[in-house]
C-alpha cells in the first residue's frame, strides 16, 4: 500500500509558503551570457580569438562572430550543444583541436557553456564589425610618389632613376662607374630587349652615329622589333608555367602554343599591363570575349593534368585550383599565399579564410577530364571544307551504324572479359588505354578504343559466312562485310581529308557555380565553413558584394590603382631582368619575411610612374635602359666592393649569364642559321639519344628539318617529364609551378654541352662556313669577323694571336689526319676544302664556348 506523509498540523502556513515558492521557481535556471559565459570565453579564448587575433579565422568575443564561425564552420548550433564545435573543443573530442590548448576547463564551466547553448545561445543584441586586417608592413601601404632626391653629382643624372640610386651611393661616399663603350651598350641592349646579339653592321652604325639621341634611337628600334615580344614573352611564360605537355607521369601532349603567340603579340603591341592581366585571368568573361581574349585565359590552363587510371579526379581538380590561387598570389601580388592553404599565414596578415575566398574565384571553372574547355581556331577555308566532309561522313555513318554494333558499353564488356594473357597480346597503345579509368579517358582515347574494338567486331561477319558456306546467310554476311569494309574505308579516307584545326586550352565558367568551403588543414575531403569569393583584407576592398564576384572582378581588383602590390611587383620584376636582382630581392615575397627594398623610394616612384604611364611596359623598359645607371660599365671595382660587396647600390652594371633559351639564340644568330619566324607551333631541335629512356610512356623525338630546326629556344617543345637537356643544363625551370626568378649556375656540364652537343656542333660548323664565305681571304680578317659575330667587339691583338695559333694547330692536326677532318667538316659546303672547314669549325667551337659569348656585360 501507498502511504501519504503526515504533515505536521502545526505548520500549515509553512507548507503553503513552500508550495508557493516551488511554483514561482523556474524548472531550470537560465544561463546569463554576460554574467556566466562571457567571462569564461574572455579568460580562456580572447587571447587567440578576439579583435585582431583570429586564429583559424575565428572570433569568439561576440555571439554573432561565433555563429559566423571560423575555418571549421560555425562554433555554435543554438539548441544543440552536442553539435557545437565550441563544446567539442572544450571537451577535447576526437577530430577537433582541443581548446584551450594547454589546460582543460573545469567541469562546471563546461556545463554552463552546454546549458547556455541548449537554451538557444541567447545574448543581448550585438553585431560583429567586419574590420579588415591592418598591418604596418611597408608593402601593404598605399603607393605614394616620393620626391626625387637632390644629389651632388647632377651631371651624371639622366632621369629620376639615377637620382634615387646616386643618393644612396653618395651616402656611402661612393661614385657610379663610367659609361660602358658603345659596342658593349648596343650588345647589352640587344640581349636585354631582344635576346639576340646585334649584327656587326648594327654595331658599326651605332659606333659611327654621333647624334645626341643615337642611343635612344637604338632603344626605340629594338622596342619596335617583333623579337622584343619574344624576349619579354619568355619571361612571362616562366610565370605562367607554360609547357607543351600535361605533366605527371603520363605527361601527354597538349596544344597551347596559341597562348604563347598571344603573349608575344601582347608585348609587341604594348598592351597595357592592367588589360594584359584582365585578359589572362578573365578574358572569357569580358562583354566582348573575342577568340583572342579566350586564348589569353590559357595563362591558368597551363596547370598540370593527371591522366593516370584510378586517380581521384576531384583531388587533381582541386590541385589545379590551388595552383591557380598560388600562381595568382606570387605573380601579381608577390605574396606566399600558398602558405595559407592549410592554416593562417604564420607571418603575414593572411588568414586561411581569405585563401579560400581567392580559391572561390577559380573553383567554378570547368576543369575535369570530361569537361576541359578547348577552343577551336579554324580558318574560313578550313571551316567550309570541314563542314562539307562531315556531311559526307554523316551520310555514310548512318548506313554504317545499321551494320556496326560497336558501342562504348560493349568495349567495356569486352575489356572486362579479357584474360591477362589476352591483354598482353594486344597492341601496347591499346593496353595503355585500357589501363586508364573510364572516367579518366579523353574523347580521343575513348574513340581509339572504340575503333579498335570495331575492327575486332568485323570478324562476326567473317565467321557467319564461314559457318554457312552454301546458304543464303553466307551471301548476306559476305555482302554485309564487303559493304561495311568499304564504308569504313570511305569514312576513314574522308576523315583524313578533314583539315587539322588548331586548338588551344581556355578557361570557362560552369553554368552552376560550385560551393566553396575552407579545407580543414588543407584536406579537400574535410570541408569547413562555406566562403564566398573575396580578396585579402589587408588590401583594398572589392567594390561590390561578395556573392556577385567572379574572376573578372578579381582581375580588376588586382589592377585597381588602389592595390599597392601589383604595380610594385610588376616594376620590381622588370628591374630584376635588367639589373639581375630586384629592388626587392625576394621578388616572390613582399611579405614580412621577404627582404625589404634596397631603394624603397625608387620602388614607389617606379610603381606610381607605371600607373601614370597607363601601365605601358615598353615605357618602363625605355625608362630603365636610358638611365645612366643602366649604361654603366660592368667592370669590378675594389673601392666599390669595400662599401657594397653585393653591388646592391648599383655602382656598376652587373654581368649576367644568359638564360638557357638565349644561349641557343646567340649561337643561332652568330652561326647565321637563326630562323626569324615569330610564333607558331613548338619545334624539335636535335637532342641526345636516350632522353626518354626513363619516362613512363615511350616518346619519339624526330628532329625538325629546314628552318624549324633552327628556331629560337623559346619554341623548343617542352615535355615536362623530360625537358630538352640543352634547356635544363642552363637552369630552365621545370614548368610545374610559376618561376619568378631563374637560378644561374656555373657547371662543367655547360661547357661540355657548348663543345659537344650535336646542335652546338652544327652551330660551330655553320659559323665556320659563314666566315669562310663572307670574309676576305685574309686570315686576320676572317678571325676578326668570327670574333665579332660571337661577342660583337673586335679582338685585341693578344686575342687575335691566340686564335691564329689555335687555327694553325688545327690545320697541322688535320694535315696529319685528313680522315678526322672529314668527320668535323660540315657536309653543306663541299666546295670548301675539308681541312679548312674542320679547322675553322674548331676555332668556332672555342669562340662559342668563351664566357663572354653567353654573358651580358
Amino acid at each position: 500500500m501507498f502511504s501519504f506523509p503526515r504533515w505536521p498540523l502545526a505548520c500549515p502556513i509553512a507548507l503553503l509558503l513552500g508550495l508557493a515558492a516551488l511554483a514561482d521557481k523556474p524548472a531550470v535556471e537560465s544561463v546569463d551570457y554576460a554574467r556566466d559565459v562571457k567571462p569564461i570565453l574572455a579568460k580562456n579564448c580572447y587571447s587567440c580569438h578576439a579583435g585582431k587575433h583570429q586564429r583559424g579565422g575565428l572570433r569568439v568575443d561576440t555571439v554573432a562572430a561565433m555563429l559566423q564561425g571560423g575555418d571549421n564552420g560555425p562554433s555554435l548550433v543554438p539548441g544543440k550543444s552536442g553539435d557545437s564545435l565550441l563544446v567539442k573543443a572544450v571537451l577535447r573530442g576526437k577530430g577537433v583541436k582541443a581548446m584551450p590548448p594547454k589546460e582543460t576547463l573545469p567541469d562546471e564551466q563546461i556545463a554552463l557553456l552546454k546549458k547556455w547553448i541548449d537554451q538557444g545561445a541567447k545574448a543581448p543584441d550585438e553585431t560583429i564589425a567586419a574590420t579588415p586586417g591592418k598591418s604596418n608592413h611597408w608593402a601593404f601601404q598605399p603607393v605614394k610618389r616620393p620626391p626625387v632626391p637632390a644629389v651632388k653629382l647632377t651631371t651624371w643624372v639622366r632621369n629620376p632613376i639615377d637620382a634615387f640610386l646616386l643618393a644612396k651611393l653618395e651616402e656611402k661616399n661612393a661614385v657610379p662607374s663610367p659609361e660602358a663603350d658603345k659596342t658593349t651598350l648596343i650588345r647589352r641592349l640587344s640581349l636585354d630587349l631582344l635576346g639576340l646579339p646585334p649584327t656587326p653592321e648594327q654595331v658599326d652604325a651605332f659606333v659611327a652615329d654621333t647624334r645626341a639621341d643615337a642611343y635612344e634611337r637604338v632603344v626605340d628600334r629594338l622596342l619596335d622589333s617583333p623579337h622584343y615580344g619574344e624576349r619579354q614573352a619568355r619571361h612571362w611564360l616562366d610565370l605562367a608555367r607554360y609547357a607543351d605537355s600535361n605533366g605527371y607521369t603520363i605527361d601527354s601532349a597538349r596544344s597551347l602554343w596559341k597562348y604563347r603567340d598571344w603573349v608575344i603579340d601582347a608585348f609587341n603591341r604594348d598592351q597595357p599591363f592592367d588589360q594584359f592581366t584582365v585578359d589572362q585571368l578573365a578574358g572569357d568573361l569580358m562583354p566582348d570575349a573575342s577568340d583572342a581574349r579566350k586564348i589569353a585565359t590559357g595563362f591558368h590552363r597551363c596547370t598540370q593534368i593527371n591522366e593516370e587510371g584510378g586517380v581521384d579526379t576531384e583531388q587533381f581538380r582541386v590541385e589545379a585550383v590551388v595552383d591557380r590561387v598560388n600562381t595568382t598570389g606570387s605573380v601579381f601580388l608577390g605574396l606566399t599565399v600558398g602558405c595559407c592553404q592549410c592554416h593562417d599565414h604564420k607571418f603575414d596578415p593572411l588568414p586561411q579564410r581569405e585563401y579560400y575566398q581567392l580559391f572561390a574565384f577559380f573553383n567554378s571553372c570547368e576543369d575535369t577530364n570530361s569537361a576541359r574547355p578547348i577552343l577551336e581556331l579554324p580558318t574560313p577555308e578550313q571551316q567550309k571544307k570541314r563542314e562539307e566532309i562531315r556531311a559526307q561522313v554523316a551520310a555514310r555513318e548512318k548506313i554504317f551504324k545499321m551494320l556496326d554494333t560497336a558501342t562504348d558499353e560493349k568495349v567495356e564488356q569486352w575489356a572486362g572479359l579479357l584474360k591477362e594473357e589476352d591483354r598482353a597480346a594486344l597492341p601496347k597503345e591499346i593496353q595503355h588505354l585500357l589501363s586508364i579509368a573510364v572516367n579518366g579517358r579523353s574523347r580521343k582515347q575513348a574513340q581509339t578504343l572504340l575503333d579498335y574494338y570495331r575492327t575486332l567486331d568485323q570478324s562476326r561477319h567473317v565467321v557467319g559466312a564461314l559457318g554457312d558456306t552454301f546458304g543464303f546467310m553466307a551471301l548476306t554476311h559476305v555482302k554485309a562485310l564487303r559493304l561495311r569494309t568499304n564504308l569504313a574505308k570511305e569514312i576513314g579516307d574522308l576523315k583524313k581529308e578533314e583539315p587539322r584545326i588548331v586548338t588551344t586550352l581556355v578557361m570557362q565558367e560552369r553554368k552552376a557555380p560550385r560551393p566553396t568551403h575552407i579545407h580543414i588543414q588543407g584536406d579537400f575531403t574535410r570541408k569547413g565553413a562555406k566562403v564566398a569569393p573575396g580578396g585579402i583584407g589587408v588590401l583594398h576592398p572589392f567594390p561590390k558584394s561578395a556573392e556577385a564576384l567572379n574572376r573578372l572582378d578579381l582581375a580588376k581588383w588586382l589592377t585597381d590603382p588602389a592595390n599597392p602590390l601589383t604595380p610594385r611587383v610588376a616594376v620590381n620584376r622588370l628591374w630584376l631582368h635588367h639589373f639581375g636582382t630586384g629592388l626587392v630581392e625576394t621578388e616572390n615575397d613582399f611579405g614580412t619575411q621577404g627582404t625589404p627594398p634596397s631603394h624603397p623610394e625608387l620602388l614607389d616612384w617606379l610603381a606610381d610612374e607605371f600607373v601614370a604611364r597607363k601601365w605601358s611596359v615598353k615605357a618602363m623598359h625605355k625608362l630603365m635602359v636610358t638611365s645612366a645607371a643602366y649604361r654603366q660599365s660592368s667592370k669590378a671595382r675594389p673601392d666599390l666592393a669595400a662599401v657594397d660587396s653585393r653591388n646592391r647600390l648599383l655602382g656598376r652594371m652587373p654581368r649576367l649569364r644568359q638564360e638557357a633559351e638565349i644561349v641557343r639564340d646567340v649561337s643561332l644568330s652568330a652561326s647565321g642559321l637563326l630562323g626569324t619566324q615569330v610564333g607558331g607551333p613548338s619545334v624539335f631541335p636535335p637532342q641526345p639519344e636516350g632522353v626518354y629512356r626513363f619516362t613512363q610512356i615511350p616518346r619519339e623525338w624526330t628532329p625538325s628539318t629546314g628552318s624549324d630546326r633552327y628556331r629560337r629556344g623559346m619554341y623548343t617543345y617542352f615535355w615536362r617529364s623530360a625537358p630538352h637537356p640543352g634547356l635544363t643544363v642552363f637552369d630552365a625551370p621545370d614548368a610545374t609551378v610559376a618561376c619568378t626568378r631563374r637560378n644561374r649556375s656555373n657547371t662543367p656540364l655547360q661547357a661540355l654541352t657548348l663543345l659537344n652537343d650535336q646542335a652546338h656542333l652544327e652551330f660551330a660548323q655553320a659559323l665556320a662556313t659563314r666566315v669562310l664565305k663572307e670574309a676576305k681571304a685574309s686570315e686576320s680578317e676572317r678571325l676578326t669577323l668570327a670574333f665579332r659575330l660571337c661577342v660583337s667587339r673586335p679582338p685585341s691583338q693578344r686575342e687575335l694571336d691566340r686564335l691564329r695559333a689555335l687555327l694553325a694547330e688545327q690545320l697541322a692536326s688535320y694535315d696529319a689526319k685528313p680522315e678526322e677532318a672529314a668527320l668535323i667538316a660540315p657536309a653543306r659546303s663541299p666546295k670548301i676544302d675539308a681541312r679548312q672547314q674542320a679547322a675553322w669549325t674548331m676555332v668556332a667551337r672555342a669562340l662559342m664556348n668563351v664566357d663572354e659569348f653567353i654573358t651580358r656585360e
